[in-house]
């Protein structure tokens, strides 16, 4: 089977830097949210990354037209996946809301179709269950910003086959990607190590052992890490982050145990960057606060 259609459900973050991936890639492309003002700041967005490699040098001209060509958007669920090849889940981390998805995702999209999930800690196994074909469900963890981080994470599920896993590795490659390809696990490579450091550095913060900054300049330049641990989860949001860790503790045991002030930053409405305040204070960066 060759993926020419690749439909995104969720216009967030993550689903928007699929999106602009997907169409760099070749795939003609749907980005799909039920929120008509979340998609229209997702193109929006989307437009201005084009701007930004035109401005760079990284894209010509003909690239960014061609790009932008490829893709589409809709509120509309079932119209979205109608003629879709492969489609990404890019939902936030909640059973609920994934299974909604998925059980929308089998209703409407075409028989051949394959799923992927955008999960950083999910099971896929699991969340193949909320649809009917466990055989050609797998998750592509993409990293943020999509854009410019180079690898896709690709998890097998139980049932996943060995088509799928490699008709996934092409599509990733397609899109510009390195790839892994693992088994599932609770948290997989990734999310596990990077939960581990984010939540470490919260018990130290709140421990009094150093400030942001030093803890952030302290890994970077000690572990050789390109962001620091607060740089990065004022990026990611510390309440996904803080869904991650719950997740993981449930699975895993008590070291993933949140940090109280973890906990406490999200209950005061401190998400980070898109808060306009997480660790740092953002409310001078007037267009990251605007998005």
């Amino acid at each position: 089977m060759k993926v020419k259609h690749i439909s995104i459900i969720g216009s967030g973050v993550m689903g928007r830097g699929i999106a602009y991936v997907s169409a760099m890639g070749g795939f003609t492309t749907t980005l799909i949210d039920v929120n008509g003002q979340a998609l229209q700041s997702a193109e929006k967005e989307i437009n201005s990354i084009f701007e930004k490699g035109l401005k760079r040098g990284k894209l010509t001209e003909q690239e960014a037209a061609l790009g932008q060509a490829k893709l589409s958007y809709t509120t509309n669920l079932a119209e979205g996946v109608s003629n879709a090849d492969l489609i990404i889940e890019a939902v936030p981390e909640k059973r609920d809301i994934k299974k909604s998805v998925f059980e929308q995702m089998e209703k409407y999209a075409p028989s051949t179709c394959h799923f992927a999930t955008n999960t950083s800690t999910m099971s896929p196994t699991e969340i193949a269950s909320y649809a009917g074909r466990p055989e050609r469900t797998i998750a592509m963890h993409f990293f943020n910003p999509v854009h410019r981080m180079k690898l896709v994470e690709i998890v097998r599920g139980l049932e996943t086959n060995d088509e799928t896993a490699q008709l996934i590795r092409e599509v990733a490659e397609q899109m510009g990607k390195e790839t892994v390809v693992i088994n599932e696990f609770p948290g997989f490579v990734t999310s596990r190590i990077s939960a581990l450091v984010g939540n470490e550095a919260f018990y130290m913060l709140q421990e009094g052992l150093g400030t942001p900054e030093e803890i952030d300049k302290a890994i970077k330049l000690g572990l050789n890490y390109p962001m620091g641990p607060f740089e990065l989860v004022d990026l990611v949001g510390l309440d996904v982050r803080l869904n991650n860790l719950r997740y993981l503790h449930e699975k895993l045991g008590e070291k993933y145990r949140p940090a109280p002030l973890l906990e406490q930053y999200v209950q005061a409405g401190r998400l980070g960057r898109k808060s306009g305040r997480g660790v740092y204070d953002y409310t001078d960066d007037k267009e990251l606060v605007k998005k």
